[in-house]
């Protein structure tokens, strides 16, 4: 058992002043956009960005109420937790700058020998475990780094895979569809192409989680593709996007449930990206669809988790170390591969 906890999550808008803040700290990571360019450089520019995008943005969260659940949702794990094992637990919000320093001031003061690090992010990606591992290791002092050890991944964890597929099974009674009348989409936060390319095993997690899920459901179609996409370049395909508007060649069912499989708490990209740009425009096509909610509302899948034994690791396995190329050699089935994927 562990003697401290820190839940390690997205963090989300509190309320519309936040969205601002919230899209800066996003953009200026370097292990999200990844450009390569000075520090100094980056931030100059994504924070233009950031400004001109926040109005846009800000409008999407006045959609769902104002705000995202994922910060009040974390806080309210956070006490279930203290509660169930009686020990501290911290939680750390990646891209809320303004609850930074009283987390670093909390954590410093845990006095004992050990802090178990759990992200809420299933799959593993360079991208949100990895990069709040840098902060970590960028804000933290040495005595508390040493101290603290990581569940990297539980893309197939018996308590995580349960867990969706209750609410799955509760979606499908809740609705009054069979499962023979349905088709479970599992829509993926994408990242582009090129992490992948670099070492970053978050498709084979994805891959493996829908691999897992979809056994729990034999008589229900499959299909999992990617969400979320921005900027230029290639991301994971398919694009979930694409695949709502344009491509129905997958849709053999009379029902489409969507399963955000990567998340373990609705916010924008559930209730209004899911809610708005894919179950809509299915709609307008006489398609019916609905969403399957994301597993916050049941707290005890990470007890169950937090309960068994995993691999751990440390802080600095979990950050990416920066390289001109992902390998020395390029092979022709690399790059047979992206022109295949270019064509797409």
């Amino acid at each position: 058992m562990f003697e401290s906890l820190v839940l390690v999550n997205f963090g989300g808008p509190r309320d519309l002043d936040e969205v601002k803040p919230f899209l800066t700290s996003l953009l200026c990571d370097q292990d999200v956009v990844r450009t390569g360019w000075p520090q100094a450089v980056h931030n100059l520019l994504f924070s233009q960005i950031a400004k001109k995008r926040s109005k846009v943005i800000a409008e999407d969260y006045h959609e769902i109420g104002g705000s995202s659940p994922i910060f009040f949702d974390t806080e309210r794990l956070k006490d279930y937790l203290i509660e169930t094992f009686k020990v501290p637990v911290f939680t750390f919000h990646r891209y809320l700058p303004a609850t930074h320093q009283e987390f670093i001031n909390n954590i410093k003061t845990f006095e004992g020998s050990q802090i178990l690090a759990l992200p809420l992010f299933p799959q593993f990606s360079y991208a949100t475990t990895g990069s709040c591992a840098r902060f970590f290791e960028e804000n933290l002092c040495g005595r508390t780094l040493e101290k603290m050890e990581w569940i990297p991944s539980y893309a197939t964890h018996s308590s995580f895979i349960e867990a969706y597929a209750h609410n799955i099974k509760k979606t499908l009674l809740e609705k009054n569809l069979k499962e023979e009348e349905v088709c479970l989409f599992y829509s993926f936060h994408g990242v582009p192409r090129k992490f992948v390319c670099f070492n970053d095993p978050y498709e084979k997690h994805c891959q493996a989680s829908f691999e897992k899920l979809k056994s729990f459901f034999p008589k229900a179609d499959h299909f999992m593709a990617y969400q979320s996409k921005f900027g230029k370049g290639e991301w994971l395909r398919p694009y979930t996007i694409d695949k709502v508007t344009e491509d129905l060649t997958w849709l053999n069912k009379k029902q489409v449930l969507f399963v955000p499989l990567s998340f373990t708490s609705d916010h924008i990209e559930t209730l209004f990206e899911i809610q708005q740009q894919y179950i809509k425009p299915l709609k307008e096509k006489g398609i019916e669809a609905d969403r399957v909610p994301a597993i916050h509302t049941d707290f005890s899948w990470v007890e169950k988790l937090l309960k068994d034994t995993h691999p751990l690791c440390s802080t600095a396995m979990l950050v990416r170390q920066n390289k001109s190329s992902c390998c020395k050699v390029s092979h022709d089935c690399c790059l047979c591969k992206a022109k295949v994927l270019i064509k797409k």
